[in-house]
């Protein structure tokens, strides 16, 4: 007999967990496989302190295969269930697309960037819920304080220096807090102009900080960020964002660069998909986490909206704790129904919240006892090094460094704007060039400073003739800027730059349509370069110099009038190539290679087209010059002859 086939999409707080259950309790007895975009568990709530310059961005990552050996990891993203067929469809970093058949499926996919109908907000902010979004906030934040430290004029050091955050939930509060410290730390290093400071601003339409949890720890938060001069309005979010700033419901105008997005999640698209039925974007799901008329499907996390048997007639919120939970429960469900066990159902007691306001503050409530300041820090430390599955040592090590050492404010520059677009389903994956032109365009606009078209179109050309371009890059890799054509009048320097390179090193050049099968576009707002009469390449310093000899001969030639008619005394070999046919013509050099120099008893072949002629023939002892060359061709006079 077969051993079962569990699948689990998702290795967030619930699919870790569920896979990790799973593997204890199956034994070897079940083949377990987990389909995650990218190869390790993110620990969420420190995530800010990435953001801030505290923890490295491997400290808050556990690696999935290291931690779960007796589980097959898959990576790829969940594109389609077949839930009749009982296969899972998925695309894999490199674009291929694999098919997993399954007894049992969990689905634990998390949830995504929570959007709302403001003009600008998907084109302008940028949101928070995975590692790339912490690493491009890290630089935007440095690149922002460092930019206004240099600035000429006031108002454009206050706009780079104004960091806006909208969103006063458990995420939205930790990323004000922890920016605070950040930028105060870099002006103390960078000064900004006399009397300014950075300027931080957490917006929400609720009427106080984290309004889903308890009351002090609202109270706690809201304290000590305004105490560190953070400006907290609530009742206020924003209107209409732009690339110069945010227009906020009360009507201010705010001047900004920075638009960090903290509203909320949404459950992962891919539940919507399914067809079953939902609760705000959640699957609904029994007490024991199965989904009602298909029991081989089990939900989990943010995916599913469990009914919370402490609250009859509500559901679980979409909490990190709830999902590491539920996640226990599901595998001891799945376990049950292969016959291992007892089914359960989900039960839960409020063990109560810590919110990280960095430094030594924090707000905390261990099992309704209200904490703050260095009692709450110590317990809410203490908390998250017990709660993650692994890297705690590694993270205390921060922590202490952190304390006895400044931080390291410098940009690595690894994820560029356009790579974290605000409205995507993966925000655990940076996007990359190379992607398909339709996903590719539509996700990279976004925020000041995002790609143009020309970084995006897969039609731009590349500022130099290099090795043909990587169709996709190594996955879960953070992107590398593309490089960037400034202008037209750019383009065409560098295109004849590389022509000049081309002809030395290569036989043959050819030309940027032959480079790379992905091609890329011309800047923005330049004109398109299809006809050869708009922008003839320039020809070289060597062949431009050899033109002008020629021609200049030519006229000297034409000048002197009689002489050219003048009687000449002819060698037998110059009249007998002189008798010749005119089809009998002495070979050309090939095209594209400079023309030898004829030996001393033979003529001068006539040049090859668009090439330099060679050195005129010496005078002749009678004193006669020699036979003028015959007409010149220009090689810019039309930038496809000569070019194979």
């Amino acid at each position: 007999m077969s051993r079962p086939r569990i699948v689990i999409v998702g290795a967030g707080f619930a699919g870790y967990r569920t896979a990790k259950e799973l593997s204890r309790k199956a034994r070897g007895k079940a083949d377990i496989t987990l389909l995650n975009p990218t190869d390790y568990f993110l620990y969420l709530p420190l995530l800010p302190q990435v953001a801030a310059g505290i923890l490295e961005p491997r400290r808050v990552t556990v690696s999935l295969s290291d931690t779960l050996p007796q589980v097959r990891l898959v990576l790829g993203e969940a594109d389609g269930i077949d839930l009749d067929a009982r296969t899972v469809h998925y695309t894999d970093p490199e674009g291929a697309g694999g098919t997993l058949g399954y007894d049992r499926l969990v689905l634990a996919a998390g949830s995504v960037n929570k959007l709302l109908p403001i003009p600008g907000v998907a084109e302008h902010a940028h949101g928070f819920r995975g590692l790339p979004e912490a690493l491009y906030l890290r630089d935007h934040v440095t690149r922002q304080v460092e930019l206004a430290a240099a600035a000429d004029d006031a108002a454009t050091c206050a706009a780079r220096c104004t960091f806006v955050v909208v969103g006063a939930g458990y995420t939205g509060t930790e990323v004000a807090a922890h920016g605070q410290l950040f930028t105060d730390a870099q002006v103390r290093r960078h000064p900004l102009r006399k009397g300014m400071r950075p300027r931080w601003l957490l917006l929400d339409i609720a009427e106080r900080v984290l309004p889903e949890l308890d009351v002090h720890l609202s109270r706690t938060a809201d304290r000590t960020l305004r105490e560190r001069g953070v400006e907290v309005r609530m009742g206020t979010s924003v209107k209409e964002a732009t690339p110069d700033g945010v227009l906020l419901t009360d009507g201010e105008f705010v001047e900004t660069r920075s638009l960090v997005w903290c509203v909320g999640v949404r459950p992962d698209p891919l539940a919507e998909s399914l067809g079953l039925p939902m609760e705000r974007g959640r699957l609904l799901v029994d007490p024991n986490l199965q989904v009602p008329g298909r029991p081989e499907v089990f939900a989990c996390g943010d995916a599913a909206a469990v009914p919370d048997l402490e609250n009859p007639g509500q559901f679980t919120p979409m909490t990190a704790q709830h999902a590491w939970r539920q996640g226990r429960t599901a595998a001891l469900n799945i376990a049950a129904s292969l016959g291992a066990g007892v089914r359960r159902p989900y039960e839960h007691r409020d063990l109560g919240f810590v919110v990280d306001l960095g430094g030594v503050k924090a707000a905390a409530n261990p099992l309704g006892v209200p904490l703050s300041g260095l009692a709450a820090g110590a317990v809410t430390r203490g908390y998250h090094l017990a709660a993650m599955p692994g890297n705690r040592v590694r993270v205390a090590a921060d922590w202490l460094l952190d304390t006895v050492l400044p931080r390291q404010a410098v940009q690595l520059g690894l994820v560029r704007s356009w790579s974290v677009p605000l409205d995507t389903a993966s925000p655990e994956l940076a996007r990359v060039p190379g992607r398909p032109r339709a996903r590719q365009e539509a996700d990279a606009r976004s925020g000041p400073g995002a790609a143009t078209e020309q970084e995006t179109r897969p039609g731009r050309r590349a500022t130099e003739p290099a090795a043909p371009a990587v169709e996709q890059a190594e996955p879960g890799v953070a992107a590398v800027e593309p490089t960037e054509v400034a202008s037209a009048g750019e383009a065409v320097i560098s295109e004849a730059k590389a022509r000049e390179a081309a002809e030395r090193e290569l036989p043959e050049w050819r030309g940027p349509e032959q480079e790379s099968p992905v091609r890329w576009g011309p800047a923005p707002n330049a004109p398109e370069r299809t006809a050869p009469e708009q922008d003839p390449p320039q020809p070289l310093a060597p062949e431009r110099e050899a033109l002008e000899r020629q021609v200049s001969e030519q006229e000297l030639l034409e000048r002197r009038g009689p002489e050219r008619n003048a009687p000449e005394q002819e060698s037998p070999e110059r009249q007998a190539r002189e008798q010749k046919s005119p089809e009998q013509k002495a070979p050309e050099p090939a095209k594209n290679q400079p023309g030898g120099e004829p030996a001393k008893t033979q003529p001068a072949p006539e040049p090859a087209k668009n090439q330099p002629s060679p050195k005129p023939a010496k005078p002749q002892p009678d004193g006669e010059p020699a036979q003028a060359p015959g007409p010149v061709k220009r090689t810019d006079a039309d930038p496809a002859e000569g070019d194979s």
